[in-house]
């Protein structure tokens, strides 16, 4: 059943055209898509992407928004998952024309609006940074220099996705963006090389007893993890907003 509320559109199922492809890593790709009736969104939520085979079988994967909610197109970045049913189409077949089956936006507890204020906190696992980017974006399409500190943890430098959009955006007032890599180091790299910890965000977060908005996404024992050593740091857990995902999206 569609769901409804006051001064809302229904959820429905709408086509959409994807208009442009941006490879992000070798296993990671945007698409654009332009989606006739699309209602407008807010920072950090998802959408359902249906893909339906010529016998009819249908698979249905969730997948964040990755675009501001300020743009005309609606962006998706998709990381492959070899194994899976809907991804290795996006992120190989997929090209500029064809239509997309999605519906949305969906989700609320878990985004951000400029006007909600500050400071965040924003700690991503892997491609678990689509939705925090788009709160990104929206905090510079607004404007804005509210106090933000993001923690990206990714495999290997080659893995993290907007790498070089984040570069630009490092200099922004009240932006702060920090780097651990877990498995692949460049050479003369010296930021954080271990998974997140307690120690790490400490450095990275807003001091105890400020009262960041934090949001944490990624896998989900990344997510646990992550947000079980900021309720150890004494930061309150109504706080903390988690969203998180298996191997299947």
């Amino acid at each position: 059943m569609e769901r409804l509320s006051a001064g809302r559109v229904p959820i429905v199922w709408r086509t959409a055209t994807v208009r442009g492809i941006v490879d992000e890593t070798a296993h990671a790709r945007t698409l654009v898509l332009d989606v006739p009736g699309w209602p407008g969104h807010v920072a950090g939520q998802h959408v359902d992407v249906r893909l339906t085979a010529g016998d009819g079988y249908q698979a249905e994967r969730s997948y964040s928004i990755a675009s501001a909610p300020e743009t005309g197109m609606l962006a998706l970045t998709v990381e492959r998952i070899d194994d899976g049913e809907v991804s290795p189409y996006l992120c190989g077949d997929v090209l500029v024309g064809d239509p997309l089956e999605l519906r949305g936006p969906i989700g609320r507890p878990f985004t951000w609006r400029v006007s909600d204020g500050g400071p965040l906190l924003l700690v991503a696992g892997g491609s678990g940074l689509v939705p925090l980017m788009a709160m990104l974006r929206h905090r510079a399409a607004e404007g804005s220099d509210v106090a933000a500190h993001l923690l990206v943890s990714s495999r290997g430098w080659d893995d993290v996705l907007y790498r070089d959009e984040l570069g630009r955006l490092a200099p922004a007032p009240g932006l702060d963006i920090t780097y651990t890599l877990t498995r692949q180091r460049p050479a003369g790299w010296t930021g954080f090389a271990r998974r997140v910890d307690g120690e790490m965000l400490v450095a990275v977060a807003p001091p105890v007893p400020a009262t960041p908005r934090i949001f944490v996404c990624g896998p989900t024992p990344f997510v646990e993890h992550v947000a079980d050593a900021l309720v150890g740091l004494g930061y309150p857990p109504q706080t903390i907003h988690a969203e998180r995902f298996g191997p299947t999206g």
